[in-house]
């Protein structure tokens, strides 16, 4: 004959289930989201092996009649081209880094031989001057018909700016020497602004005269993948805790309290 359950043990019961459930759908939610970040790094790797696969591929010579639909998909891909440097449009992004250096990425259009195509290339990084933040290094892009040598590259990636000072933009648009000092460039905008038809993408420069003073050890591309690697570890181990204080609270430390009763 079974005995009539008291308030406190139906309590203890309602607790126990409660409990219960909540310590499954933790170590449930825990291990989705440990096996969502290893389904991202494996999504990165595929992406970081793909990069890889097409920098072996041979170098994409550049034309006149490149169309612009088969050079936007060629990212991470070296290419070489013939033509002339355009140095009245030359830029510098500041606070660009290279070896933990600040500094000046330069970025110089060039045209292609043959006909109207234009690409804007990142010619290299330099040091600003911190004595005198206005002045622009002399790093004129060589003369006349020459190779470039580099790899397909998306735009340079975007900093945070502030809104411009009136004072600074009235001086950009009178065309001194500020004008050259980007903080961001939008390739649609600088289309736009030099009336050069320029393709979708840009060119890492890799190989330049060895005395231009410009730096070419550019980053390689950022994965993620071993942060995805520990957001992983971080998930299975909460996982693990739950399922560990759930064992001893509500299964081994209750047997324990009832053999010293």
């Amino acid at each position: 004959m079974s005995l009539p359950h008291t308030p406190k043990a139906n309590a203890n019961r309602t607790r126990f289930w409660l409990v219960t459930v909540a310590a499954v759908l933790g170590v449930a939610a825990t291990l989705a989201l440990g096996n969502w970040q290893l389904s991202r790094a494996a999504q990165k790797q595929a992406l970081f092996e793909a990069i890889e696969a097409k920098k072996q591929l041979p170098a994409l010579e550049l034309t006149a009649q490149t169309a612009i639909e088969s050079i936007a998909p060629q990212l991470h891909r070296k290419v070489s081209a013939r033509g002339r440097w355009l140095p009245a449009h030359q830029v510098f992004l500041d606070n660009r880094q290279m070896n933990g250096r600040p500094g000046f990425y330069v970025l110089t259009p060039f045209a292609v031989a043959g006909g109207p195509t234009v690409v804007l290339v990142q010619r290299g990084w330099v040091p600003r001057n911190f004595v005198d933040r206005s002045a622009l290094p002399d790093v004129p892009p060589p003369v006349g018909d020459v190779l470039l040598q580099g790899v397909v590259a998306a735009a340079p990636s975007r900093l945070f700016e502030f809104d411009e000072p009136t004072s600074v933009a009235a001086s950009t648009s009178a065309g001194q020497g500020s004008s050259r000092i980007r903080q961001n460039l939008a390739l649609p905008a600088f289309s736009a602004e030099t009336g050069l038809p320029l393709l979708p993408v840009t060119v890492l420069q890799t190989v330049g005269p060895p005395d231009d003073g410009l730096q070419r050890n550019w980053p390689a591309p950022s994965t993620g993948i071993a942060k995805h690697h520990g957001y992983a570890f971080q998930w299975f181990a909460l996982a693990g805790l739950i399922a560990t204080l759930y064992v001893w609270f509500q299964l081994i430390a209750p047997r324990r309290r009832a053999k010293h009763h």
